[in-house]
C-alpha cells in the first residue's frame, strides 16, 4: 500500500504535469506536508493512505481546530486533501474516498479590502516619477488588466499584442482568456521593451536582474516597495490591484458578467463579492453625507 509521502509526491507531480502554477504547487505541497507530519508523529508510525479511515481523518481535522487556525485556512487544507484523495481514487491507489464525509467548517464570505481609485492613481502617478521602466510596466499592467500575480509573471512576449491592445492570459488550470490593455500600460510596456535585456532566447516579458523570468515573490516585493514610497501603505500586495480593478469597473457601471470574463472567474458567485464591496462603500458615503444617517 502506498505511503502518505509517496502519494503526496505522486499527486504533486501530476499537478505539475497539468501545468499548475508555482504558487499552487507550493500551497498544496505545504498543506500536504503538514498532513504527513501529523501522522508521522504518531507512536505507531505513519499509516498507509488506504488505512486512513474516517476516524483518523476526523482526529487530524480536530487537531487543526486545536491549533487555532481560521475556518478559511482549515477549508483550504481540507480542499487540498480532498483533491489528492480524489486523484488517488482515480489512479486506483484507494478503494474509497473518505474525505468526502468530512464536514467543511463554515466560513463567512470575506469582503476584500479595496484601494480607492484615488489611492490607486496616486500610487501609479508616483511610480511614473520614480519607478524603473520594468517596475512601472508591471504596475500598470497588473492594474490595467486585473491579472493575478502568477498570470503576470507567466506572460511571454508573444502573449502581448501591442498594436491591437490585447493580452493573452493563462489563468488557473491553464485556461486562456483575452483581456484589453490600457493605453498607459501599453506605453509603459513599450518603454520597458526598449531596455529589456533577456538571456538569449528567453521569452518571458518580465525579467529579473539575471535576464530570467521574474518570480511572484519578487513582484510582491516590488509592489510593496512602491506602495510604501507612494502612499505609505505596506499592506498593498499584487492582488490589491486585482480587487481595485474589479471594484472600479463595477462602480463605473461595467456588467458583472463582463467582469467575470475579464477576471477569469469560473463562477459568477466569486465575482459577486465585489458588489458587496460597492454596497459597503455606498453605505459609508451615506453615513457620512445623509443628515439623518
Amino acid at each position: 500500500m502506498p505511503a502518505i509521502r509517496d502519494s503526496i509526491a505522486k499527486y504533486l507531480a501530476e499537478l505539475e504535469r497539468r501545468g499548475a502554477s508555482t504558487h499552487t504547487l507550493r500551497s498544496y505541497g505545504s498543506d500536504l506536508e503538514q498532513f504527513a507530519v501529523y501522522f508521522e508523529a504518531a507512536d505507531e508510525g505513519a499509516p498507509a493512505v488506504e488505512q486512513l479511515d474516517l476516524a483518523l481523518l476526523r482526529e487530524w481535522l480536530s487537531g487543526l481546530y486545536d491549533t487555532g487556525l481560521t475556518p478559511v485556512s482549515i477549508r483550504r487544507k481540507l480542499a487540498s486533501l480532498r483533491a489528492m484523495f480524489k486523484f488517488l481514487l482515480v489512479e486506483g491507489d484507494l478503494s474509497r474516498n473518505v474525505t468526502t464525509r468530512l464536514r467543511l467548517p463554515k466560513a463567512g464570505q470575506r469582503i476584500p479590502a479595496v484601494m480607492s481609485a484615488e489611492k490607486t492613481n496616486n500610487l501609479l502617478d508616483a511610480a511614473q516619477e520614480s519607478a524603473k521602466e520594468r517596475d512601472l510596466a508591471l504596475l500598470e499592467l497588473i492594474y490595467g488588466c486585473g491579472i493575478r500575480v502568477g498570470e503576470l509573471v507567466g506572460i511571454n512576449l508573444e502573449d502581448l499584442d501591442l498594436i491591437e491592445g490585447w493580452l493573452r492570459v493563462r489563468g488557473k488550470g491553464n485556461n486562456e482568456r483575452q483581456v484589453p490593455v490600457t493605453g498607459l500600460a501599453l506605453a509603459a510596456v513599450e518603454r520597458y521593451l526598449g531596455v529589456r535585456r533577456p538571456v538569449p532566447g528567453h521569452a518571458a516579458l518580465f525579467l529579473n536582474s539575471r535576464g530570467l523570468r521574474l518570480g511572484d515573490r519578487e513582484v510582491r516585493r516590488i509592489v510593496k516597495k512602491y506602495a510604501v514610497l507612494a502612499v505609505g501603505d505596506s499592506s498593498v500586495h499584487p492582488h490589491s490591484f486585482r480587487h481595485a480593478y474589479a471594484t472600479h469597473l463595477l462602480s463605473d457601471g461595467a456588467d458583472l458578467r463582463a467582469i467575470q470574463e475579464l477576471l477569469g472567474h469560473a463562477s459568477l458567485s466569486t465575482t459577486q463579492k465585489y458588489t458587496q464591496v460597492s454596497l459597503k462603500d455606498l453605505m459609508a458615503v451615506y453615513d457620512r453625507a445623509h443628515p439623518k444617517a
